[in-house]
């Protein structure tokens, strides 16, 4: 494209500054030598804009050849010489000005044009954009040539000040500095605040401002478990009173490490503090990577401890308490197991690499990490590369241990935002010893899985409310199933209104113990209308009333045909049996 298309290019809208440039606000570029005996005529509220360069105005229609940030100075001629009237045209100019963002106009009064009309004056105070009557006697040259000084100036500044940073930064690495210290040093250097998350805003380190979090959730950026709604910042500065945030991502080795968030509450950030914010991405893609190095063989090291516990194979119960505790884990204490699972894509979802989804695992697990060590970090939690197996202590009323669970579960989940993926867990019984563990995690695995083929997914699952789903989950065969449904329940199990409204009076009959009058109630029927449809049902089914064994059958049926269709019959949208939230991660 030839520059001059470039230049008539349309300006509908105001367009997005470019940030990688070094900037004066007006208001300092005004104490330069040679504009010492400058004088404001208006637009004072506007100063403190930007000043990346100077250009000259040599043609009435300027406007082709203006950039954003830009301090626009002319003699007055061509002004004074154009077509129009100069107060119409100056009356016209300014606000196209500030629509281009432009950091004000200076003019030489007194040769070609003596005065500034009132009209436009009143208009650049209205829009605050600076217009400055310049010195008679100003060369343009030695402007343009201190601006640039100053500029440079600038930017050898901040390249000293990020150079600086960086090798603080590098002496607090090499001396086994964590996320807080790094972000510390980063906040005291820049005057900002720093929080390092997880690529779906978990925070894992930072330096926030005493009220400043308090402040991130008022306006949207936390979400009730404390995550960071990075994807809210991804698309550019988020404004503050008086500040921004923003967000930096953290590669290294083309995976996407991490977050860096900076808040800076009282300005907007430059072109050299973001410099500086991406030298400390690099230090911390540094940290980070060193620390999943070494989290590798740990998490190694503990799941395959834990794994040799769950096949009975650790050792005696005094020896694998003993070496729990060197990893931190309590395990002498009633425990309930958890198992939590990606749940598989959506039948509509794009089919995804390997690579992709180890990136989800990893995130996952990460996610149940950090979730149950910030609720007790005795907790054991590992990675299981399929899924993520806690050990939760259990010395907690029945109802307040599913409270609990709820409250992880939810943690973990958040607000489903950050691109994170549905999951589904399992809970085991209540165990007392190290012994019961492999038959606990057993159970939490079961209950997961059925859990699964009963909710269709984003479930927690109990493994004692599975009843006699456990037995049913036991046939592999679903064509076993149906036809012991077929047997026992004849024309019943067709899928017909008539036949499904027959089947809810039968298991009204059932829940009641064939109490007729109740079952009638409940249906809302005359007496009379249930010993109808009793008599109607014992020809269809048998005499189910008076034959306990038949009875029994019929009533498993009703379960298998139950649990069948269970997942057919939920909507996507439907919150999920047992649920304690909708899982997502």
């Amino acid at each position: 494209m030839r520059m001059v298309d470039l230049a008539n290019a349309a300006l509908d809208e105001p367009q997005e500054l470019p940030f990688r440039r070094h900037v004066i606000p007006l208001r300092e570029l005004l104490n330069l030598r040679c504009l010492e005996r400058t004088a404001i005529l208006a637009g004072e509220g506007g100063l403190d804009r930007a000043v990346s360069a100077v250009n000259v105005m040599e043609v009435p229609d300027v406007l082709d050849w203006v950039k954003p940030q830009e301090l626009l100075v002319t003699t007055g001629y061509p002004l004074a010489t154009g077509n129009e009237d100069p107060a119409e045209m100056l009356t016209e100019l300014v606000p196209e000005f500030h629509h281009r963002k432009l950091a004000g106009i200076g003019i030489k009064l007194g040769r070609y044009l003596d005065t500034v009309p009132e009209r436009a004056l009143a208009l650049a105070d209205e829009l605050d954009f600076p217009v400055l009557r310049l010195p008679l006697d100003l060369a343009f040259d030695d402007l343009i040539e201190q601006t640039f000084a100053q500029l440079g100036q600038r930017q050898a500044d901040a390249l000293s000040r990020a150079d600086t940073l960086h090798t603080s930064l590098s002496r607090l690495i090499l001396n086994g500095a964590d996320l807080d210290q790094i972000s510390a040093e980063v906040a005291r250097v820049l005057g900002v605040s720093i929080v390092v998350t997880s690529t779906d805003g978990r925070e894992w380190g930072g330096a926030l401002e005493d009220g400043l979090r308090e402040r991130l959730a008022d306006i949207g950026l936390l979400d009730n478990s404390g995550r960071f709604r990075v994807e809210r910042l991804t698309t550019g500065p988020y404004p503050l009173e008086g500040g921004e945030a923003r967000v930096l991502p953290v590669p290294a080795g083309g995976n996407d490490l991490a977050r860096l968030v900076c808040v800076s509450p009282h300005r907007v950030l430059g072109f050299d503090d973001v410099q500086a914010l991406e030298r400390t991405a690099i230090v911390v893609a540094l940290l980070l990577t060193r620390q999943q190095a070494v989290a590798v063989v740990e998490n190694k090291y503990r799941g395959d401890f834990l794994r040799d516990v769950f096949l009975d194979r650790a050792g005696d119960e005094a020896f694998v308490i003993e070496h729990a505790r060197t990893f931190g884990w309590e395990l002498d204490r009633p425990t309930v197991v958890l198992s939590a699972e990606l749940d598989p894509l959506d039948p509509t979802e794009e089919p995804v690499s390997d690579r992709t989804r180890r990136l989800w695992q990893e995130r996952f697990a990460a996610a149940w990490r950090q979730v149950c060590e910030a609720r007790d970090r005795s907790i054991a939690t590992v990675d299981f590369s399929t899924e993520v197996v806690s050990l939760l202590p259990a010395s907690l009323p029945a109802d307040s241990l599913r409270t609990v669970v709820d409250q992880l579960v939810g943690a973990v989940a958040g607000d489903q935002g950050g691109g994170r993926r549905p999951f589904s867990v399992g809970v085991s019984r209540v165990v007392s010893s190290v012994s019961e563990l492999p038959h606990a995690y057993n159970q939490a695995r079961r209950a997961a899985k059925i859990g699964r083929r009963i909710n269709g997914g984003r479930c927690t699952t109990w493994f004692d409310d599975l009843g006699l789903h456990r037995l049913i989950a036991l046939v592999p065969d679903p064509q076993e199933l149906r036809e012991f449904v077929d047997d026992m329940l004849g024309e019943l199990a067709a899928d017909t209104p008539e036949a499904a409204d027959l089947r809810t009076t039968l298991q009204l009959l059932l829940d009641t113990n064939l109490n007729v009058a109740e079952a009638a109630r409940k249906q809302f029927f005359h007496y009379n209308t249930m010993r109808y449809r009793i008599t109607k049902l014992q020809a269809m089914l048998g005499p189910f009333t008076t034959d306990p064994v038949l009875r029994l059958n019929i009533a498993v049926a009703l379960q298998v045909l139950d649990f069948q269709h269970c997942k057919e019959r939920r909507k996507p949208s439907e919150a999920p049996l047992r649920s304690a939230s909708q899982t997502t991660t």
